[in-house]
């Protein structure tokens, strides 16, 4: 069998920023004791890369048709890997952020430009094994950085692991130099208005978010960023329908397919997001481990994510989606509550199992989510889904970091605590479990039989589902 080269390019990119993101989450208290910092407030590490990501992909299909997609994919891998030392060379909390941030506008046009050439670079036939081939590396890149970056922290400077970035990013610019066509397509002009309109919108409404609580900024500050995202995102939306192509078409929620996985995927990730950020904290904080026995026992989670892959369609065969959505929406929500109950004294090879099952149960979701997502788009409509779908990822992440934050320090300020106990985070898991089970009431606006086509129980013979 042929493997095809330009997914495999490709995929270098996918791996670094998966690896990457993995192992910052469970280097943070390292990085917080080294800089002098509070751990909770490096969820602005978190956020200001996730908000440059939702900032800057509506525009990355429009800059590389512009500009050509191959020089777009590699400026992106030299943006990434700048910004990867920034990181590493940072003394204080505002550098950290700012080179992070960096770090996601780079990420913003490495990725989806990179998915965009393996689209147009294979013939139709070829296109789901091209993009399983892609996805391979969002699978590893999280077993890899939990333990890797907590080898690294525990046994070495924190710094080095944004050094693990450099060869990866140079080995992609090489090998897309070699094989990728830097291809330019004629392309309207860019939606100028929309774009500023969406970015001070999301970018405000996230900020003012991650900046509430007791240690970063004023009440004032935050309220401030959150009103003027608002009113940005209102402008925004009355914007969007009053022209032709803007930047996110509003108009494809009309399909309720496409708003029931906008929807259920936003409130799903709430919870997801909060706990990738929540539960290496608890474990090095509260429960006392090294960030190495931390990322060993996390980790299980990507196995379960990964083992899944394969089993996707099956269940969606048999269940179809709507009762699938709903009924496992609920089950991988109850397992992220679970981690509410664990203590210091809980056997850390039990909590690697719930973790195993509850990997599982979330990539099943993840899965089926995002194939509904596309289940009645026309081909002429599938970018534009895309780039709202993955917006819509991107920001839900970032909300469920900053909500999981906001209801840990709350906790803590209630209980007269000077720092996170272990029962601050027992709130904090409950409540983005709780958020992340309304998944399943969106998933009830849909159709009985939505999505059976794709699923292999209609007439028409399935597409395999791509991961």
């Amino acid at each position: 069998m042929r493997v095809p080269i330009v997914p495999l390019v490709i995929a270098t990119a996918l791996f670094m920023e998966n690896t990457d993101s993995t192992i910052l989450s469970t280097a943070l208290p390292v990085i917080a004791h080294d800089l002098g910092l509070d751990p909770i407030s490096l969820k602005l590490a978190v956020t200001s890369y996730l908000v440059s990501l939702a900032i800057f992909i509506p525009a990355s299909g429009w800059v590389a048709d512009r500009v050509g997609a191959c020089t777009t994919f590699r400026l992106a891998l030299v943006v990434f890997m700048a910004a990867s030392v920034g990181c590493a060379s940072s003394r204080s909390l505002a550098e950290f952020v700012m080179w992070r941030a960096l770090q996601g506008a780079g990420g913003a046009m490495m990725v989806p430009v990179g998915r965009m050439i393996v689209v147009r670079s294979v013939s139709k036939p070829d296109l789901v094994r091209a993009l399983s081939f892609l996805a391979m590396p969002s699978l590893i890149g999280p077993m890899m950085g939990p333990p890797l970056g907590g080898f690294i922290v525990t046994y070495a400077d924190w710094r080095w692991i944004f050094f693990v970035n450099i060869p990866i990013g140079i080995l992609g610019i090489v090998l897309a130099t070699l094989f990728i066509p830097d291809a330019k397509h004629d392309t309207p002009p860019l939606d100028a208005k929309g774009f500023v309109l969406s970015a001070l919108g999301l970018g405000g409404l996230v900020a003012g978010l991650a900046v509430s609580g007791r240690r970063i900024a004023p009440p004032e500050v935050a309220i401030s960023l959150m009103c003027v995202g608002a009113v940005s995102l209102y402008a925004y939306v009355r914007h969007a329908f009053r022209v032709e192509k803007p930047l996110l078409d509003l108009r494809l929620l009309k399909f309720p397919t496409f708003e029931a996985g906008i929807l259920g995927g936003t409130l799903f990730r709430l919870g997801v997001g909060a706990t990738a950020f929540l539960l290496p904290l608890m474990l090095q904080l509260g429960f006392g481990l090294d960030a190495f026995s931390s990322g060993l026992i996390t980790f299980a989670g990507a196995i379960g994510a990964f083992a899944m892959k394969p089993l996707a369609q099956r269940f969606l065969h048999r269940f179809g989606f709507r009762r699938l959505l709903i009924v496992n929406g609920l089950v991988a929500s109850g397992l992220l509550i679970v981690n509410a109950f664990w203590t210091a004294a809980t056997p850390g090879l039990l909590i690697s199992l719930v973790l195993l099952i509850g990997g599982f149960s979330r990539s099943l979701q993840f899965t089926s989510l995002s194939a509904i997502t596309y289940a009645d788009m026309e081909t002429r409509q599938i970018g534009a889904a895309t780039g709202m779908a993955t917006v819509a990822q991107q920001v839900s992440v970032s909300f469920g970091v900053a909500i999981g934050a906001m209801v840990l320090e709350a906790s803590e300020w209630l209980g007269g605590r000077h720092a996170p106990a272990v029962a601050d985070f027992s709130a904090a898991f409950i409540v983005v479990g709780v958020l992340s089970s309304l998944t399943s009431l969106a998933m009830l606006r849909l159709p009985s039989g939505a999505g059976d086509d794709i699923a292999g129980r209609g007439a028409i013979t399935p597409a395999p589902l791509v991961p």
